[in-house]
């Protein structure tokens, strides 16, 4: 009986990273969708979000009857909250994505950013993947110290939002209001995602170490 029980528990685990591998994808194929302005590729990844919703469901539904059967306490009910709460990270991460490719959607046949600012978003991009691919890494392998790397990646985000902004109230900016506004979005569609990437780290640190990551203190290494 309790095989069956760890068992749900691991199906649970197996959820979440299914969920932030599917997330990553979704993100990088947006980004290339609005980029070189592929209708049919935005159109997947937007398709494509309600299969995130039904796995968040499907997690959801699975946590609840857990704890309504087995009742878990102490580390095993803090695996099921917090995995109900990353859950909802990479549901919202699946929104983003989506939310990406709707602008490409929006403007196509064009592209809905200026060619002087196509590296600066390629970049953000290309960074809140390897940020998910990092967070589903540390799902996996449940590595602390990993998980809180995760936190000096983010700084890197938020270096590219604020140069994206700078560029957007530049004198020089010629590029009309409504791609300003399709710009600023994009940027924190990028920034929110890395969040939550951030957020599923964090959480991670929570599940192994029962403590929050801004109270989590590492041991320190032994001299030889």
């Amino acid at each position: 009986m309790r095989d069956a029980y760890h068992e749900e528990l691991d199906a649970i685990g197996d959820s979440l990273v299914e969920m932030a591998r599917f997330v990553g994808s979704a993100i990088g194929r947006a980004t290339t969708a609005m980029l070189d302005a592929d209708l049919k590729l935005a159109e997947n990844v937007i398709e494509g979000d309600e299969k995130v919703d039904e796995m968040q469901r499907e997690l959801e539904n699975n946590a609840i009857a857990l704890l309504a059967r087995q009742q878990p306490v102490a580390t095993d009910l803090r695996i099921v909250v917090t995995s109900l709460r990353m859950s909802a990270d990479l549901e919202r991460c699946g929104d983003l994505a989506q939310h990406v490719a709707k602008v490409a959607r929006l403007r196509f046949p064009d592209s809905a950013v200026p060619r002087d600012l196509s590296a600066t978003i390629l970049e953000m991009g290309q960074l809140a993947q390897r940020l998910m691919a990092k967070a589903t890494e540390v799902l996996i392998t449940k590595d602390v110290e990993l998980a809180m790397q995760l936190e000096e990646d983010d700084d890197a985000m938020d270096s590219l939002h604020r140069a994206l902004f700078n560029h957007l109230l530049d004198d020089r900016w010629n590029h009309g209001v409504e791609t300003a506004v399709d710009v600023t979005l994009l940027g924190r569609y990028y920034e929110r995602f890395a969040d939550h990437a951030v957020s599923i780290a964090r959480r991670v640190v929570f599940l192994v170490t029962g403590e929050h990551a801004d109270e989590f203190v590492p041991e320190p290494e032994e001299t030889a």
